[in-house]
């Protein structure tokens, strides 16, 4: 099997030598550059030790928006209350994704010190593969997302992260990723024993100021040590 292609990323270094390492996906439409400006509101230690890379997906025809090019992690071929999606490009993105955290492994960080992090499709994205990747993970942080694909979960999860945390949050007023979906993927993964931190904001299908704040709480509790 052909190995996937390494996304480009944006790259923010910490002050001291790096020892963890979130992973950030954007969401439909968006860049690498999307949340970078967020870090310095999560309120890190100035000498914390995690790097932040935060990758480009590619660009590719979407459905849902009359087949205009634009970056996504897969195609979305309909918005209805259970989204029909381009399984085969998740599996692609997840892959990419994957190759990511690898390669972190590889420069020396432990799999259990690297979180998987992503916006709407990007949240998707780190979910399916957080919940498959056969080395343990430090946690996924799932912001306004949902479960894009869950046909074969119970199959293809893996016991290494069988227990991994994860933070979700979402907008109560979210127009273009409903609440309901959030919580449906929630209580899909509660009922397989998954860790949930839940939260829920009245916003719409974005960031807000006390959603950063939590996920900084989060963060440090999952990476600074005490």
């Amino acid at each position: 099997m052909k190995a996937p292609r390494l996304l480009d990323c944006v790259v923010l270094e910490p002050p001291k030598r790096a020892t963890a390492c979130v992973i950030w996906l954007h969401g439909l439409g968006a860049n690498g550059h999307d949340f970078p400006p967020v870090v310095p509101m999560l309120g890190l230690p100035k000498d914390h030790s995690i790097r932040f890379r935060f990758p480009h997906a590619p660009s590719i025809p979407v459905t849902i928006n009359g087949g205009m090019v634009m970056p996504a992690w897969y195609d979305i071929l309909s918005m209805e209350s259970i989204r029909e999606v381009d399984e085969a490009g998740v599996r692609q993105s997840a892959a990419q994704l994957q190759a990511l955290v690898d390669q972190e492994i590889e420069a020396g960080i432990p799999s259990e010190r690297i979180i998987l992090a992503g916006f709407s499709q990007g949240g998707a994205i780190a979910l399916h593969q957080g919940l498959r990747a056969e080395r343990p993970l430090g946690g996924l942080m799932l912001l306004s997302t949902y479960q894009a694909c869950d046909g074969n979960l119970d199959e293809e999860r893996s016991q290494a992260n069988a227990s991994v945390p994860i933070f979700q949050a979402h907008g109560t007023h979210d127009p273009m990723v409903r609440l309901s979906l959030g919580l449906a993927a929630r209580e899909r993964l509660e009922s397989l024993g998954y860790p949930v931190e839940w939260h829920e904001y009245p916003m719409q299908h974005e960031v807000c100021l006390p959603e950063v704040q939590a996920i900084g709480t989060w963060l440090r509790g999952r990476l600074i040590q005490p």
